[in-house]
């Protein structure tokens, strides 16, 4: 599938394009902060070299055809009135829009690495066509998720129509079995904790039980032979080997029913934390240095999920600095990139503010 627009230039001609501008080098233990053209910048960036970044989150204009500013006594989201400093005019007509976005994306997908991952932050109204360019470019084989990120408390909107509390999120690989992907789990609340753990032994300790035995069958392996006279039931195999029923029954770690029926010990002390689904809840700062400047927990989970120690995390969007700032804490060099002079004063304040160095 391909979405056509007015001004549609092949990914070729593209790239030819960004051949022509001078190259720039960067060091590979320095952070860097780019003020211009993010078209331009990422350009002299592949003229030295492709493929050195991890992960690349965006958050680019969502083409709403409004004006965003912002000043130091007072931080507007949305703001047609001139007051302080414009961050970005955000007024395109929609074939100059995805064109706009089309080639950035091109660029991105030759920076990224064979195991990088592209997260892309958008409103519900552009999302679903920035999704079929993104499809093309990436391949749909590589689209990993479409997040929905509840954004602020609901709304009551007078138009006739349900209210809106989310943007979306979407996650791309350039390579669907190589991508980082670190497997980062969130610990469960209280009350999950009781409910999923109902048991409780002689130490206090919270415990709940599973069976012995896992679906599928075992043909010839030692999961499959039979333990103290028991075979697993059909269509199943034993989660370990019988001696390791043995030993763990040594230390009491499965629990006999009265009815002699054994079951594993599963510690609530011991839960690894439950897997991150695809509804998120982080709700951007109330009092934002900068317009659109989006929730610091959030990009941290995104940056320690699809990327490491060594990565480079790029943010073409930079705008109030927040992806950077996460990158730097979390100990991944970064690249930031925004045209609005503004911005990058704003994000050159942010990070020496936290004694963040970068060229």
């Amino acid at each position: 599938m391909e979405l056509f627009f007015e001004g549609k230039e092949g990914r070729n001609s593209i790239l030819s394009k960004a051949r022509n501008t001078p190259p720039v080098t960067v060091d590979d233990d320095k952070s860097y902060l780019f003020c211009g053209d993010n078209f331009g910048v990422m350009s002299s960036l592949l003229g030295a070299r492709r493929g050195f970044v991890d992960l690349v989150y965006i958050d680019p204009p969502f083409n709403t055809n409004q004006t965003f500013s912002f000043s130091k006594e007072r931080a507007n989201t949305v703001s047609r009135k001139k007051i302080g400093d414009v961050a970005y005019s955000d007024f395109m007509s929609d074939d100059e829009y995805m064109k706009f976005m089309y080639e950035r994306f091109v660029l991105i997908y030759e920076l990224l690495s064979d195991e990088g991952s592209l997260y892309v932050h958008i409103d519900v109204k552009t999302g679903h066509y920035l999704k079929i360019i993104l499809d093309e470019i990436f391949g749909e084989k590589n689209f990993k998720n479409d997040i929905s990120r509840i954004k602020s408390n609901p709304k009551n909107f007078d138009r006739s129509a349900y209210g809106n509390e989310k943007d979306i999120i979407l996650f791309y690989s350039k390579n669907s079995k190589k991508n980082i992907w670190n497997e980062v789990k969130i610990p469960l609340g209280r009350e999950e904790i009781v409910e999923k753990f109902s048991k409780v032994d002689e130490d206090g300790r919270r415990y709940t039980t599973i069976p012995l035995h896992a679906p599928g069958e075992t043909d010839n392996g030692i999961t499959g032979k039979a333990w103290r006279g028991m075979l697993p039931p059909a269509g199943r195999h034993w989660r370990t080997s019988p001696d390791e029923f043995e030993r763990m029954d040594a230390l009491g770690l499965i629990e006999w029913s009265k009815t002699g029926n054994p079951r594993i010990k599963k510690y609530a002390d011991e839960h690894k934390g439950k897997k991150i689904q695809d509804i998120w809840k982080y709700k951007d700062p109330q009092n934002p240095v900068y317009p659109t400047q989006k929730n610091m927990e959030m990009l941290e989970l995104i940056i320690k999920q699809s990327s490491n120690k060594d990565s480079v995390v790029m943010d073409c969007f930079a705008g109030s600095g927040t992806t950077l700032l996460a990158a730097a804490k979390l100990g991944r060099r970064f690249i930031g990139i925004d045209s609005s002079s503004s911005a990058v004063e704003l994000m050159r304040e942010r990070l020496k503010k936290y004694n963040v160095t970068f060229k």
